[in-house]
């Protein structure tokens, strides 16, 4: 597993708030309700996003060594008018400028305060790449656009959510995952597309002292097959398992039951 470069994310993140406001500008319907998810409308999920940015953007311009709540951070709730997709576009345009110009200025090993540990700017741009990337499948899907990211950035996106699940692990904030474990119970992500030196395999293992996870092709309890970018969105709980191109193999409770433990 290796990180994709500083630059990479930046890169990313940008192209993703475009993508992000293609479908605002679009004339997307910004009161109809995001089925992914159901609390937020088209409109709150943007205003949601654009708000992570913000914070991210004001942690790493302030060199922050604590937590910055978002209340005082000028604009992180987004523009004052509501229903107004040509304001919401502005704003999370200048959002997505401000926080990629931030991020290339500090670099990636800038000391600065992370809920997980890792306490250095590099954390946030890959973080705020896969909430922007997986909350615009949300947008997407919200407004019956299709969806596709690139298969580095997927990748990606897998590994940085088994590691958050190893960080809520140590950090005990939420239920034990030993009752998931038992002998030699697994999980294998497979996609079955993509470059082959991509090696796009997950095993995800359920031991006494948590969950452990590696890239690699191994029989498992149950295996998640299918195209990378629906193994991710289903990895996420964005698509069901039993979407068109998704294949499920051997013991299906133990999968549905993990993706119920891992939404955080």
């Amino acid at each position: 597993m290796t990180l994709l470069s500083h630059d990479r994310y930046c890169d990313e993140i940008t192209l993703q708030v475009d993508e992000l406001r293609s479908l605002l500008t679009s004339g997307a319907d910004l009161s109809r309700t995001v089925p992914t998810c159901p609390d937020w409308t088209l409109e709150k999920l943007v205003r949601h996003v654009g708000g992570a940015l913000r914070w991210a953007e004001a942690l790493v311009r302030t060199r922050a060594q604590e937590n910055i709540p978002r209340k005082g951070i000028p604009l992180a709730g987004g523009p004052e008018e509501q229903g107004d997709a040509a304001a919401l576009d502005a704003w999370l345009a200048e959002t997505g400028r401000m926080l990629v110009d931030t991020l290339r200025e500090a670099g990636p090993d800038t000391k600065v305060w992370t809920w997980a540990g890792l306490l250095d700017s590099g954390f946030w741009a890959r973080r705020m790449t896969h909430e922007i990337t997986i909350h615009r499948a949300d947008a997407a899907l919200t407004v019956g656009r299709p969806y596709e990211v690139a298969a580095d950035v997927a990748a990606d996106a897998v590994d940085e959510w088994l590691q958050i699940v190893e960080f809520i692990q140590r950090a005990r904030v939420k239920q034990d995952v030993r009752e998931l474990s038992g002998p030699g119970r697994s999980i294998h992500l497979h996609a079955t597309d993509g470059d082959p030196e991509l090696h796009a395999e997950w095993v995800i293992e359920f031991t006494e002292d948590g969950v452990v996870w590696r890239r690699g092709h191994e029989k498992a309890t149950v295996a998640l097959r299918g195209p990378l970018t629906s193994v991710l969105l289903a990895f996420y709980n964005r698509l069901p398992l039993d979407s068109p191109g998704l294949e499920v193999l051997g013991e299906r409770e133990l999968l549905e039951f993990w993706l119920e433990w891992a939404t955080f």
